[in-house]
């Protein structure tokens, strides 16, 4: 963590804004080649322009599954997940139904979950669990059934919601699962030492849109 470039590794570059045009994404494409940013995080309607952009470079195209409430059908998440993949996405950040959490459907949310990582044939999956409407208890058993369904990765929130990331989220986020299942924090990560004591704490990426500040 002594070098930005370091840093820069860690970063989904982020634009999820419903007023976003396709010169915002561009430019967060271009953004994300120049400072090395391991990924951009953008709405599906734009992964086919972000593919044809990023081709031949190094970052990574994320795309979101069920944004920004989780409660869509699992057949529309699953469409969703399978068209972005079919036009390029590399990376999958979909929404943990969390109405089904809060009535401890487990099953359900795992066969959602493990729905969507077969979708995608094998590419990333992070599962946002939106820990600010969560308990402790339902934290730790959405970590948990989501890493059996086979996630990569889970992620606090969807930074929609009243709290993004919090450093004790993250880090009972990380108690609960295993090292080899990574964990992105996102929402109202704005600098540089925020972004550290998340990665501190035990997240392995960070989503935010104000990389270029945290990066520098």
């Amino acid at each position: 963590m002594n070098t930005s470039h370091t840093l820069a590794m860690y970063i989904d570059h982020t634009n999820l804004k419903p007023e976003a045009t396709s010169q915002h994404i561009k430019t967060l494409c271009n953004e994300a080649i120049l400072h090395g940013f391991h990924s951009v995080c953008i709405n599906p309607h734009w992964v086919s322009l972000a593919t044809k952009k990023l081709k031949g470079s190094n970052v990574q195209v994320c795309t979101v599954i069920g944004f920004p409430l989780g409660n869509n059908l699992t057949s529309t998440k699953i469409s969703e997940a399978q068209q972005t993949f079919d036009l390029g996405a590399d990376e999958f950040d979909m929404v943990m139904n969390i109405g089904a959490a809060k009535e401890s459907r487990w099953d359900f949310i795992h066969d959602e979950v493990q729905a969507i990582v077969e979708a995608v044939q094998g590419k990333c999956v992070k599962v946002i669990i939106e820990t600010c409407l969560l308990s402790k208890e339902e934290i730790i058993s959405a970590c948990k059934t989501c890493e059996k369904a086979g996630a990569h990765f889970v992620k606090t929130s969807t930074g929609f919601n009243n709290e993004g990331a919090t450093v004790d989220n993250v880090s009972i986020m990380r108690s609960a699962i295993s090292s080899s299942t990574g964990l992105k924090a996102a929402g109202g990560i704005r600098d540089k030492a925020t972004a550290i004591a998340m990665i501190n704490a035990g997240a392995t990426r960070i989503g935010t849109s104000a990389s270029i500040i945290i990066a520098s």
